[in-house]
């Protein structure tokens, strides 16, 4: 699936000048039960969760009208009329500069984001410097391990108009991004279990943790109050480590 990108280059030049070719994508056949899935993942990651919600890089406002989400930040003025006109409160500015007070939000959430960021690392800092103390970051993401991820890079290769400006990562990569931006991982949700050039009526429901070669996939983090975390966490955290690590050795033999 699309998304735009979230920083101040040209890496979101094209959502900017083909908005209406990538809101489209969501209206195709394909489009529309990749999203209904996407949307079910992240939807459970939102679970009581604390308000108010922000999306960053909210784009033409498809995931923030389906999720209920509050506010959205985009750098791009073009996809944010889009998104204002699906009830979504837009603000003009960018992921590694959040136009925000500190401590406002109770979620951040970054769907296909990471990926087109200029500094994702700085990103994560200024999700976590805006959110509350018991607020998460939410960050969904195509990993580049899986075989969506490969079809992607392909086809950025190749050319296509968003892709080409994406760099895509593990979610092993994400996790550590967000571990050093002063986050612990809280939960994860996968989905996209069938091969990207597979035609299906509908796709999986999503599960829960990091599934392996899964074409999509949701990350939780909680704020790591001064290296403290909490204990149930910290064990939710290694169960999903090792199942990160289980999941990597498959794919590896299933390359061979």
């Amino acid at each position: 699936m699309p998304k735009r990108s979230d920083q101040n280059s040209i890496g979101w030049a094209p959502f900017e000048r083909l908005a209406d070719r990538y809101d489209a994508w969501f209206e195709n056949k394909k489009g529309r039960r990749i999203f209904r899935v996407e949307v079910d993942c992240l939807r459970d990651l939102l679970e009581e969760t604390p308000r108010p919600w922000l999306e960053v890089g909210v784009g033409t406002g498809r995931f923030a009208a389906a999720l209920d989400i509050d506010e959205g930040v985009d750098p791009s003025p073009t996809v944010l009329r889009y998104a204002s006109q699906r009830g979504i409160r837009t603000r003009v500015g960018r992921a590694e500069a959040l136009p925000y007070e500190s401590n406002r939000f109770g979620v951040t959430l970054l769907v296909v984001t990471i990926c087109f960021l200029d500094d994702p690392a700085q990103a994560l800092g200024e999700c976590r410097r805006v959110l509350r103390k018991e607020g998460y970051a939410i960050v969904g993401l195509v990993p580049k391990d899986s075989s969506w991820g490969e079809a992607y890079a392909r086809k950025g290769a190749e050319g296509h108009p968003f892709y080409s400006a994406a760099r895509f990562y593990t979610a092993r990569e994400v996790i550590g991004l967000a571990e050093r931006a002063g986050f612990y991982l809280n939960r994860a949700t996968s989905c996209l279990f069938e091969r990207p050039d597979r035609t299906v009526e509908r796709y999986q429901r999503p599960r829960e943790g990091v599934v392996a070669d899964a074409g999509f996939v949701g990350l939780r983090f909680g704020i790591d109050n001064n290296g403290d975390k909490p204990k149930q966490k910290e064990n939710d955290n290694a169960g999903i480590r090792i199942a990160l690590h289980r999941a990597g050795k498959r794919q590896k033999t299933h390359r061979g």
